[in-house]
Order: structure tokens, then C-alpha cells, then sequence
């Protein structure tokens, strides 16, 4: 008789799973956001959701980092709760911290469908949204209506479409002006493959300048509203050669920002064979892995390890988190294996971390970041 982690697991892969890939991707996303949203509004549900699928707090994995408490170190990437309406549902089903977006200043409807697209076999997923959402005042509204908010929550803010790169800094400024009092911490995205003219932000004097006014907002919004500063991250893209990203991690450094997320997805389609393979957009998912991994390596080697990262991409097992965290990511994050795997992915990630860092002889994740430099 399986225990009840099983039977959760199973009532995923048995039922859910199968009629959910028989949608539509994007159909498939917006009835998981719908259902969350939702049964984060009726009282009783969260409760029953943590007892299925919650990840209990241990001390050896508890992170506190850029000002927050984080109760597990993996969190949820940005792209599934675009508009902050599930943000209790997902609080509820293990993840210890989560990114919100990518919101931009005003709607957008984003690319024409269809624009999300499943490769099963390669475990991956290839999306060209576009930065489809609400925009900022709607998160906003989201995110103050919220009655508990039980894990940390990133901004992942981004340009309109039709906003020239000249003036992108206006876009994150107003981003950062509408939500400062709703954020935990937040992510200037600049490295999406799906908006025009996006990832050229991440190199020259466009990144330095776009960081100065980001970091220039954020305090005037401090000096504004009081408090603790917030921290702000940078979310990288893989698609880069050795020397632009030196560059670039040496302007973020530079810049006063607190940390890196590395890495977004790729428009790599290296070992691919599945028919979607040929869709333009962002993959993500396990092919992405070991370049993901790279990255973060060479940030952390070029910082020192002093510039936090948060490791994302590609990551479906505990041994994929721990190899991030072993190369320099002091939290993970995991996007198309909830996907693939469902919510009981994060029991297995949590419990399988537990037993690598006793296996290694270290009494907390801390003590394992970077640990292959050393």
C-alpha cells in the first residue's frame, strides 16, 4: 500500500498528468493557475493542499538571504503565475520561495498562439509568450489582496513590447513604482528570447545604464516608503559566449544589485529530435541542465562566490539541484519539472538534499555552495 506521499504522486502521473497533456499546453497552464487561484480563496484548501504536497521547514535547508527567510531553497521560476493570482496556491505545495511574471507596465496579449509547445521525450518544454500579462496595476491588486503570503515573493519585471530599448529603463522604473510595496525582492529580466530586442539589454552600456536607473529607483522608493532595502537580482540568459558573459557579470557586479539568476532559457536546440524542436521560443526543461550549471560555475568563479546565484534550469532531481548548488547556487528554482513531475517533486527534491548533505558531512546547504571550487 503506498503512503500517502505515494498516493499524491500517483493521482498526479495516473490522473492529472494524462488528461493535462491531452490539452493544449496553454489551455493545460491557464486551467493549473485558474485552479490555484481559486482554491487559495476558500480557506480550508491551502491547509489540505501543504498536508498532500507542503514540504515541512528543516533547519539544515532553511536559507535567509537578500533580506528574506526562505523555508526551503527551491522556489518557482517565473513564467507559470504571470499576474500573481496563485500565489497562495503555490505556497502551499512546497516550494520555499516563488517569482511572479514577468509583469510589464501595461497589458499585453503577447505572441499569436500557438506559442507553447511540449517535446515529452526530451522532458522539455518550448514557449514564446512574449510576455503575455495583465501588467502592473492588475498584479498590484493581486498581490494586496492577498491575506497571508507564507514564503517570499520575487517580482520578475520586463519591458512592453513596444517600448525601444532607449527607453526600457522607463518600463522597469514604473514596474518597481507600482509594485515596491508587494515585492519580497525583485528580478529585471532581461534575458527572454520572445521579446525583440530584449537580450541586447544584457550587453554594452545599455546593461550599466539600465542597472544605474533600476538601483536608482529602488532608492528612491526606499527613501520613500522606509524600511529595509529591498534586493534586486538579474536574470541572465545562457546564449552567451565566455567573454559577453565576463562582461556582463562584471556590469551586474558593479552595478549594487544583490544577486544573479542564471540562467533563463535557451534557443539552443542541440541533441533535440521531437517535431517541436523546430518552434522558435525559449526552451527549458532537462536539456537545458548542464549549460545552466556552466553558467552558474563561471559566475561564481568570477565573483569569488560573493554575489549570490540562484541556479535555475533544467532541474527535475535532487542530484540536479545539489550539482547547481555544489557549483555556486545558494537556491534552485524549478519550472517544467513541476510540469512533467508534479507537485511531489518538491518532497523528493527536499528529502533527496537532506541526504546528499549528510552524505557529504555538511550540516546545512550553506556549507555545500560552491563546494567543487574548493
Amino acid at each position: 500500500m503506498p503512503d500517502q506521499n505515494g498516493v499524491s504522486d500517483l493521482l498526479y502521473k495516473s490522473l492529472a498528468k494524462p488528461l493535462l497533456f491531452k490539452m493544449d499546453p496553454e489551455q493545460a497552464h491557464h486551467l493549473i493557475i485558474g485552479g490555484l487561484s481559486g482554491v487559495g480563496k476558500v480557506r480550508p484548501v491551502p491547509s489540505g493542499l501543504r498536508v498532500m504536497y507542503g514540504v515541512r521547514e528543516t533547519p539544515d535547508l532553511a536559507v535567509d538571504m537578500f533580506g528574506c527567510h526562505f523555508p526551503t531553497p527551491v522556489g518557482l521560476a517565473a513564467g507559470l503565475d504571470k499576474n500573481g493570482q496563485a500565489v497562495t496556491g503555490f505556497s502551499s505545495i512546497g516550494f520555499g520561495f516563488m517569482e511572479v511574471g514577468t509583469v510589464t507596465p501595461l497589458a499585453q496579449s503577447g505572441n499569436e498562439q500557438p506559442r507553447l509547445f511540449r517535446l515529452p521525450p526530451d522532458e522539455a518544454l518550448v514557449n514564446r509568450m512574449g510576455f503575455n500579462n495583465l501588467g502592473a496595476e492588475a498584479m498590484a491588486g493581486e498581490l494586496a489582496r492577498l491575506q497571508e503570503r507564507r514564503i517570499p515573493v520575487a517580482l520578475n519585471i520586463g519591458k512592453n513590447k513596444t517600448t525601444p530599448n532607449e527607453e526600457a529603463h522607463l518600463d522597469y522604473e514604473k514596474c518597481i513604482q507600482a509594485l515596491y510595496n508587494y515585492a519580497d525582492l525583485f528580478v529585471v529580466n532581461i534575458s527572454s528570447p520572445n521579446t525583440p530586442d530584449l537580450r541586447n539589454l544584457q550587453h554594452g552600456n545599455e546593461l550599466k545604464e539600465l542597472l544605474a536607473a533600476v538601483m536608482s529607483e529602488m532608492n528612491r522608493q526606499q527613501t520613500q516608503h522606509g524600511g529595509a532595502s529591498k534586493s534586486v537580482l538579474v536574470k541572465i540568459a545562457p546564449d552567451v559566449n565566455d567573454q559577453e558573459l565576463e562582461y556582463m557579470v562584471s556590469t551586474i557586479a558593479a552595478s549594487g544589485v544583490s544577486g544573479i539568476i542564471a540562467t533563463n532559457t535557451t534557443i539552443s536546440r542541440e541533441g533535440l529530435s521531437h517535431q517541436h524542436a523546430k518552434e522558435t521560443g525559449g526552451l527549458s526543461g532537462k536539456p537545458l541542465r548542464e549549460r545552466s550549471t556552466e553558467i552558474i560555475r563561471q559566475v561564481y568563479r568570477q565573483t569569488e562566490g560573493k554575489l549570490p546565484i540562484i541556479g535555475s534550469g533544467g532541474i527535475f532531481t535532487s542530484e540536479d539541484a545539489y550539482e547547481k548548488i555544489k557549483a555556486g547556487a545558494s537556491l534552485v528554482e524549478i519550472y517544467t519539472a513541476l510540469i512533467y513531475e508534479g507537485p511531489e517533486v518538491n518532497r523528493r527534491i527536499h528529502a533527496g538534499l537532506r541526504e546528499l548533505l549528510r552524505k557529504d558531512g555538511y550540516h546545512h546547504i550553506s556549507e555545500a555552495v560552491g563546494a567543487e571550487h574548493r
